[in-house]
């Protein structure tokens, strides 16, 4: 494994939060190649230091190129860094596995929860690619790529079930505006970053509705109970909840107008379709694609997702926005 300051990364993809953690990462003194899917993209990324797609105004560090060969982005690679929408992990990850090196270890920024078999991502990622749970880690936490590609101060957790492969992920991405902390509670990282997209959507809907801040504060604790009822259900320590890959996480995605829960949420309590809700947002929204998911994991486990239960329902067409509302408030 290379120290820190020759560390080299590969980022698959070249989307915000695979951009943001690209530049944190070769910030913090690392070696990065970003895996885009477009030409165009990682061609701007090699020549002008900037993604078109994403971050236009926002300049990349030389230590940053792209590529859309994944095995050249992989050669070498001390950490995979995968960044890619939660229910298409499994496909992508079967086409680069015979890619990724004996020692490489991979580290999820995915926060959602895999339809129909109820997987999180770190658990496909050990199926997928056969490799052992202790060269998995997650990463989450209240980040929002926007004001992490300005330079503004924000925290996260890495975690992994080894504790040494964690910091030598919390060392290859520390920068003076990027602090990581470490854990071994990868499962209570997972569930509260999947979980709080739902929750911001309930919000968003809320504010959507003309609400209120009151009726914002009631959804964002009663959110952080049933995702903890939840984690704690699947093995996760509780305090991992009230840390930034809980707490931190839900607060940040549920409160902001950069989040893209909140704000698709938002659209829907405004009256838009889902439809018309995803042209509106244009970017992924894994709550989303997770709610329903998180839903059937609920129901296996015996636990209780009142929130959870009606954005899903709403998002399958099941109720109304009205009846949504009024469910969310009571």
């Amino acid at each position: 494994m290379s120290q820190q300051g020759s560390i080299r990364a590969a980022v698959f993809s070249a989307g915000s939060w695979g951009t943001a953690v690209a530049k944190i990462l070769a910030d913090a003194g690392g070696s990065v190649v970003v895996h885009a899917r477009r030409g165009e993209i990682a061609e701007a990324i090699n020549t002008v230091h900037r993604n078109p797609g994403y971050f236009p105004d926002v300049e990349l560090p030389a230590s940053l190129t792209a590529t859309t060969d994944p095995a050249a982005a992989l050669d070498g690679a001390d950490h995979l860094v995968l960044s890619i929408p939660a229910q298409s992990l499994r496909s992508s990850l079967a086409a680069w596995a015979p890619h990724i090196g004996p020692d490489t270890m991979i580290v999820s920024l995915m926060k959602g929860i895999e339809l129909g078999s109820g997987e999180r991502a770190s658990q496909v990622i050990a199926e997928v690619t056969g490799v052992s749970a202790d060269r998995v880690a997650v990463l989450s936490g209240p980040n929002l790529a926007r004001e992490i590609m300005d330079g503004r101060p924000a925290a996260a957790t890495v975690a992994c079930p080894d504790e040494n492969a964690a910091r030598r992920f919390q060392q290859a991405c520390h920068t003076p505006y990027f602090r990581p902390y470490t854990s071994t509670d990868v499962t209570g990282c997972e569930l509260g970053g999947a979980v709080k997209n739902v929750i911001a959507l309930a919000v968003g809907i809320a504010s959507g509705r003309g609400l209120g801040d009151n009726a914002s504060a009631m959804l964002i604790t009663r959110g952080l109970a049933e995702t903890t009822r939840l984690a704690v259900a699947l093995g996760a320590d509780p305090a991992t909840l009230a840390g930034l890959a809980g707490l931190g996480d839900l607060t940040a995605t549920c409160t902001s107008p950069l989040s893209r829960n909140r704000t698709f949420g938002t659209h829907l309590g405004r009256g838009l379709s889902v439809e018309q809700a995803t042209a509106a947002t244009r970017r992924t929204t894994e709550g989303v694609k997770s709610a329903e998911s998180i839903l059937a994991l609920a129901h296996t486990h015996g636990v209780e997702m009142p929130i959870t239960e009606v954005v899903s329902a709403l998002l399958l067409e099941k109720v109304t926005l009205d009846q949504a509302a009024a469910a969310l408030v009571q």
